[in-house]
């Protein structure tokens, strides 16, 4: 079948050769960009709704999320280091599986990075609205949050989302210095967290351990539920397999940058978590059957006007802070995040820029979103688009709803890198391989099975968001892409 056209790995890597981004990037560089990708709303706002879902059990949400991705990770290293190009989870798809399912992985990705943006984008502007309030500037309320929360226009995660996109275009090097900066502001207030929370653990805040059970038929809730949102905090470490164009020997840095940025991410995650929960307690509100109310309703709003709980927090670290009794520096862990999640904005939107990038490149998207800029030497025009639909979406849908929507398309893309890491074990056994997979057979099913388990346990919401966006996607490569693709007049691969 002509869907089933597959593109060659060496045409990939000629293809990329051609309209090629400048190599600046070394190892250091992009552990500090995993990094920066990955801490940020996960752990500085997710906590709470993951607390909500899954009460103290959410430490359970943690280390089943991080072993989801640490063996995504492990694929993902040996076919970054074989294909060093942009495009991620999409460019590996196109040489293993072929052009549809690789349209459909690299539409996918546009939840992942895209939609993920617009998560910190909230996030950030939950902390700063709280850092104005306390000090008498307090927005007025219909521009604090959007439509769906109780607002009308969330102003602050809109002009957050049109810096990050200005900073994007002036240049990938200095984008990458300037993150340098801001991941070590946020490693240093994790760090000043754990010292405070740990200390103040008491184990009767551990109990129920698991208030909403394992999770339910529908999803949502429990500790699966948990995992399923909390999986956010542990997204973007494959965006420095997006940057693989831009880096100096990739097939040596790529899998350094992966396995080094998820592995310091995990242990302060777990720390963090162990120290929110046990200092202050995470139980969670409770509705009339008992279960964990859904973050995010007018049900849990209403549960949370005039509670304290951990919960119920839009700046849940610098709240427990204040809860302990650590009043000024909970403020300035406030200050440490707005100053730090910018960084993730950046890292979610350079990731979403180099995939339809890449995509453009292939003829799959109108060649206008692969023209590089003759002075910054960025993909500018993407890149602006991108910035306004992450700036829109933040200013108008909730936090908690966004980041499971964004966990839908990344679990689809971590299960295809897992299975092309096998297919291509078989198909082409001989190609070097810089980078191999340890125990691939067992790790990479493994890695798929993960994947599901999550998907499935995300809310009912984020699952059709993403059948719908599957659909328009679909819907434009059968108008567009199928056609102007540049294998459209090869044969079937």
């Amino acid at each position: 079948m002509v869907f089933w056209r597959v593109k060659p790995l060496d045409k990939i890597l000629e293809t990329a050769e051609k309209k090629s981004l400048k190599r600046q990037l070394g190892p250091i560089q992009l552990t500090l960009l995993g990094i920066g990708a990955v801490i940020g709303t996960g752990i500085f706002v997710l906590t709470a709704e993951a607390g909500q879902k899954a009460g103290p059990g959410m430490m359970l949400a943690f280390v089943i999320a991080a072993i989801v991705c640490g063996l995504a990770a492990l694929a993902y290293s040996e076919i970054a280091s074989m294909i060093p190009v942009s495009g991620s989870a999409y460019t590996y798809s196109y040489g293993v599986f072929g052009e549809l399912i690789a349209w459909v992985v690299g539409w996918a990705l546009g939840l992942e990075y895209g939609i993920g943006a617009a998560v910190v984008c909230v996030g950030w502007s939950g902390y700063m609205n709280g850092l104005l309030a306390a000090n008498g500037y307090g927005l007025p309320e219909a521009l604090r949050t959007g439509l769906y929360a109780g607002g009308t226009f969330n102003l602050l995660a809109f002009l957050i989302g049109l810096a990050v996109t200005v900073l994007l275009v002036i240049g990938t090097s200095k984008s990458a210095r300037v993150n340098a900066v801001l991941v070590a502001i946020k490693i240093v207030a994790l760090t000043v967290f754990i010292f405070l929370a740990v200390p103040a653990v008491k184990s009767g805040n551990f109990e129920p351990f698991l208030p909403g059970g394992w999770g339910s038929p529908l999803g949502g809730v429990g500790v699966l539920g948990a995992a399923a949102s909390i999986f956010f905090a542990y997204v973007g470490f494959d965006a420095v397999s997006t940057a693989a164009e831009e880096t100096k020997n990739p097939n040596r840095n790529i899998p350094i940058g992966l396995i080094g940025s998820l592995a310091v991410c995990t242990i302060f995650y777990l720390l963090v978590g162990y120290g929110a929960v046990g200092s202050v307690g995470a139980q969670p509100m409770l509705g009339a059957n008992g279960l964990p109310l859904d973050p995010g309703t007018a049900e849990m709003t209403a549960a949370c006007a005039s509670s304290q709980a951990l919960v119920c927090s839009h700046e849940p670290l610098a709240h427990v802070l204040r809860l302990l009794g650590h009043t000024s520096i909970g403020d300035w862990i406030g200050i440490a995040a707005v100053l730090a999640l910018p960084s993730v904005i950046l890292m979610m939107m350079f990731g979403q820029t180099r995939i339809f990038f890449t995509m453009s490149r292939d003829g799959l998207l109108p060649d206008v979103l692969s023209k590089v800029h003759p002075k910054f030497h960025t993909p500018h025009v993407i890149t602006v688009i991108t910035g306004l639909v992450v700036s829109f979406c933040g200013a108008l849908f909730p936090v908690g709803k966004l980041a499971d929507t964004s966990n839908s398309g990344t679990l689809l893309a971590f299960a295809m890198v897992s299975l092309g890491v096998l297919i291509l074990r078989k198909q082409q056994p001989d190609r070097p391989r810089p980078f191999r997979t340890p125990l691939a057979w067992v790790v990479c099913p493994l890695a798929v099975a993960g994947c599901l388990l999550l998907f499935v346990n995300l809310s009912m919401t984020a699952k059709l968001v993403f059948a719908l966006w599957a659909v328009i996607g679909l819907a434009i490569y059968a108008l567009y892409g199928y056609k102007r693709s540049q294998l459209a007049d090869s044969k079937a691969g």
